[in-house]
């Protein structure tokens, strides 16, 4: 009997050492299997939008006010939107800037045609469907410098345009208006130094820039003629995919690879050393106790 109590003592013993041992290195393995490259040999590729109803609530201009004069460039326009549209404003129903609507406001660096400038802003959705006009704002820049020459411009068909995290984004800007030489800088919004450029003649720029990390950016398009007018361009620049500090590693636009995630389990061994420790400290007294009544009985003590 007794070396049968002794024999599970130790065997409770032995499990206990094991379970320890092995509860460290006992992962909780996720893995995550990268998507397959499309398109696949023998596959058709289908690509469609889920259509919703375009955005029901539009922006509404705040600053300037209406029938304010400005003598200098450039202007700020801001107001109030639904958070997450992108938000276009046009200056006599042409293009004159985008922002994307953060927090419920919006603020548009933009410049103005001589004379008045009729303000609209616009919202539009991820599918770019427009929403309702905000109310027209009427402003008028008196140009301190009006000559013969038509002022220098700045425009582009895309109010909105992205790129994946380490590849170029290539963005056309149309440059009309004033005189030649002209000298462009580009401000991308993401904390790297301004992009210059020299332009001989108006027409189509390219203008070019990688972004390190996803996000959506600012971005500021300036030109000076020679004869120093000055224009202003907004828009809003994409680096595709999730806001967070993993997109930087994959910056170099690598295909996504297996990802397994190791978690330690150290609860078992938190319970199971008190109980190694009491169930020794019970083995031991027991043996003590039956030692002694072995001893007392003039029995051998084994």
């Amino acid at each position: 009997m007794i070396k049968n109590i002794a024999t599970l003592i130790k065997r409770v013993s032995l499990l206990s050492l094991l379970a320890i041992a092995l509860a460290p290195v006992l992962p909780a393995v996720a893995q995550v299997s990268p998507p397959p490259e499309n398109p696949q040999r023998g596959s058709i590729g289908v690509q469609g939008t889920i259509s919703s109803p375009p955005p029901t609530t539009g922006a509404s201009i705040s600053i300037p006010r209406n029938g304010q004069t400005f003598t200098s460039l450039p202007v700020t326009v801001s107001g109030i939107c639904p958070n997450g549209l992108l938000v276009k404003l046009f200056k006599n129903n042409v293009f004159a800037g985008s922002v994307q609507c953060t927090n419920g406001s919006f603020s548009i660096l933009i410049d103005l045609f001589d004379g008045q400038n009729d303000l609209v802003a616009r919202v539009y959705d991820a599918l770019d469907q427009a929403g309702p006009d905000s109310a027209t704002t009427a402003v008028n820049y008196s140009n301190p410098q009006s000559g013969g020459t038509s002022r220098v411009s700045l425009s582009s068909n895309f109010a909105k345009r992205g790129a994946n995290p380490g590849q170029i984004l290539t963005w056309p800007i149309i440059l009309s208006g004033g005189q030649g030489p002209y000298a462009i800088s580009i401000d991308w919004g993401d904390g790297t130094p301004a992009d210059l450029k020299s332009q001989a003649f108006a027409g189509t720029v390219d203008i070019e820039h990688k972004y390190a990390s996803a996000g959506v950016y600012n971005v500021i398009v300036k030109t000076t003629d020679a004869n120093g007018g000055v224009a202003y361009l907004q828009l809003v620049g994409v680096a595709n995919g999730p806001l967070s500090q993993t997109d930087a590693s994959k910056a170099a636009g690598d295909s996504p690879s297996t990802v397994t995630q190791t978690k330690i389990i150290w609860w078992p061994a938190a319970v199971l050393i008190p109980l190694i420790f009491l169930t020794f400290w019970l083995g031991r007294k027991h043996q003590l106790h039956v030692l002694r009544k072995r001893i007392e009985r003039g029995e051998r003590p084994f």
